[in-house]
């Protein structure tokens, strides 16, 4: 019969993979890199979001029409630079100088208010795919604006029938911060659980301390559950301490909901993926090996978990299959919490979840980890 987890092995055996973890500049390097630096960068260096692109205007009109469209482009969105004619602007962007090059042609406000249908001319490079798509779609919203805004002083207009109002709930002013950041902070609770608990079983295999622990009187699942509590501890103080000081501190991003209540839902969430860390570096014989593997594991985990793509437009069987993943229900209580503001009537259902995968991967990885110990013994 499976004698009973002593508590007190269990806490003297966390303690000395926190002192081996103290002792370890590496990983303490990479999780403090993971909840400052890689947070803070994740909300200031997005891709997705349009700051500072570059862009040229050749207004050969010289109108107070054109004069309006170019002042319109302005920072943090653009970096307007006026240029003196087409060549110069043809060679800027074959430089890269540019990322949009505008012409206003001559006669464009003649035209406008004569009620004909001008042409604007926006130049994109392409290569910039991420600042070409997004700034595009701003450079015809600004100069349409502008147009509207222009001819409703010059002469009569027809009203629109019907009225969009916009209203963007949770985050009012579209920041892209406010969403890179948490979720910096939700995929690299993921990470760093899964690396941490593996890479201290594989730091025990490589030095021969594990044989060392079999000559206890200790039982695997106390060697187990020692590394599951210490090192998702370490986790989720990194966690708290990059919500609090960077991400509400140092990048002004309001959380709307409880704290404590997100931290209670990675607490559930730590419990399967360091499961799966130890799982893992049970299947591999070194670090390198164990690094590898994580790739393969990490990336599905959490580019269909709906941290990047909602889950809706992926295909039904990838849905169905993501159920059986923790990072599934974790992401979705944790973007219900922080930025919805939603409760535990709301998330008792991935944390219910949670619970249920987390037991399941726990006993799998103990019946694995107890298998290869007693190889070893």
């Amino acid at each position: 019969m499976a004698r009973v987890p002593s508590l007190a092995n269990v806490y003297r055996l966390g303690v000395k993979e926190l002192w081996g973890l103290a002792r370890d500049p590496v990983m303490l390097l990479l999780v403090v890199f993971f909840f400052t630096v890689s947070v803070y960068t994740s909300a200031t260096a997005a891709p997705e979001t349009l700051n500072k692109a570059p862009i040229a205007i050749v207004d050969e009109d010289r109108s107070p029409l054109s004069e309006r469209i170019a002042a319109a482009f302005y920072p943090p969105q653009f970096l307007p630079s006026a240029v003196s004619s087409l060549a110069r602007l043809d060679a800027g962007l074959d430089a890269g100088e540019f990322t949009f090059g505008m012409v206003i042609p001559s006669g464009f406000q003649r035209d406008v208010l004569a009620g004909r249908s001008p042409a604007i001319q926006l130049n994109v490079d392409a290569t910039r795919m991420s600042q070409a798509f997004s700034g595009s779609g701003y450079a015809q919203q600004i100069v349409l604006g502008e147009i509207e805004g222009f001819v409703a002083r010059s002469r009569s207009t027809v009203a629109a029938p019907v009225d969009l109002a916009l209203r963007a709930r949770f985050n009012p002013t579209l920041n892209h911060g406010w969403f890179g950041s948490v979720m910096a902070i939700i995929n690299n609770v993921t990470l760093l659980s899964i690396l941490l608990t593996g890479a201290a079983l594989m730091r025990e295999r490589e030095h021969g301390t594990i044989e060392h622990l079999l000559a206890m009187p200790v039982t695997p699942g106390e060697i187990m559950l020692s590394k599951v509590w210490s090192m998702g501890l370490v986790v989720l103080l990194a966690a708290t301490f990059s919500l609090l000081f960077i991400v509400q501190g140092l990048l002004r991003v309001r959380i709307e909901g409880s704290v404590a209540l997100f931290l209670g839902v990675a607490a559930l969430h730590l419990f399967a993926t360091t499961s799966m860390g130890i799982f893992l570096a049970t299947v591999t014989r070194s670090m390198p090996q164990f690094a590898m593997l994580l790739i393969l594991v990490l990336l599905p985990l959490q580019m269909l978990s709906g941290s990047s793509t909602p889950r809706e437009s992926m295909p039904a069987f990838v849905q169905d299959i993501m159920i059986a993943a923790p990072t599934t229900h974790f992401v979705a209580a944790a973007q219900a919490i922080l930025y919805r503001g939603a409760g535990l009537d709301f998330v008792w259902q991935p944390m219910a979840w949670l619970v249920a995968i987390g037991s399941t991967f726990f006993a799998f990885s103990l019946r694995r980890f107890s298998r290869t110990v007693g190889q070893m013994a």
